[in-house]
């Protein structure tokens, strides 16, 4: 048999080869093969073989184990009053501001809107003291204009020329990261698109076997961010039994589920 594919992924060993009448695929856990599948498509086989290898970490404990995490913290689900006040509220808040000061079409239109996007960042804890200074400092420089027109660019879909152009702005500041480029097209358009918080969003992907564990990278690309929604998308699906508005409860409910203990109802996110 030939190996045509092999990769490290976490503490697995992905491995596809021809058998002759087709490719077989194996997961080695520990040095022990832990799954073996086969087929006739080698790039629909690797598909497989990772979604297998996020089902046999030891984290993993599926969408039916997040939901029930999430239950255990707020009974009656987003229309719990406490997941109100400690999630979904003030990034409502933060939303309506930002309509209200710099609504989509004036950034994409417009000029001298740092000043509210810097009272945006400041609505909210989802980005970390130290990144928010960051993203300030950018909001005070020449590249401010180009931060904020890239973010309504990719809120209004163009999301490969968007991304390009905030990180383009923000990186002199050493702040082109995925929670500063994300934020503002989330809050103008969480029907559609995500804020990004990294680890604690890697983590759950590992929970719930998901290929955004293996696939994310910290450079800022059109690829990542696709297989960020496809998460999202696979979320959406599978929590639907507790009626998420949009993408807002999404991102609380994949942060709740990761970073909130035993007994917590609020965990701040920066």
């Amino acid at each position: 048999m030939k190996t045509i594919r092999e990769e490290k992924v976490g503490k697995a060993t992905l491995r596809v080869v021809e058998t002759g009448g087709g490719y077989g695929g194996i997961v080695i856990l520990e040095g022990k093969p832990s799954v073996k599948v086969d087929g006739n498509d080698p790039d629909a086989l690797w598909a497989e073989l990772l979604s297998k290898a996020a089902a046999s970490s030891p984290n993993y404990f599926g969408y039916g184990g997040a939901i029930n995490r999430f239950s255990s913290l707020f009974p009656d689900g987003f229309a719990s009053s406490s997941y109100a006040d400690h999630e979904r509220n003030y990034k409502i808040e933060a939303k309506q501001f930002l309509e209200a000061s710099v609504p989509l079409e004036s950034a994409l239109n417009g000029t001298g809107h740092a000043d509210a996007i810097k009272s945006v960042f400041n609505k909210t804890n989802l980005l970390s003291p130290f990144e928010k200074m960051r993203v300030i400092d950018c909001l005070t420089s020449d590249q401010a204009y180009d931060f904020i027109h890239g973010a309504a660019i990719m809120a209004s879909g163009d999301t490969k020329a968007g991304l390009s152009k905030m990180a383009k702005a923000l990186k002199p500041h050493d702040a082109a990261k995925w929670t500063a480029v994300t934020y503002l097209p989330f809050l103008w358009r969480p029907d559609s698109h995500m804020f990004l918080k990294p680890e604690i969003t890697k983590d759950f992907a590992e929970r719930v076997g998901h290929s955004f564990f293996t696939d994310y990278e910290t450079a800022i690309t059109v690829d990542v961010y696709e297989i960020l929604l496809d998460l999202v998308r696979t979320t959406e699906q599978e929590i639907a039994s507790l009626n998420p508005q949009d993408h807002i409860d999404v991102q609380s409910f994949i942060w709740i589920v990761g970073a909130y203990k035993d007994g917590e109802t609020s965990v701040g996110e920066g």
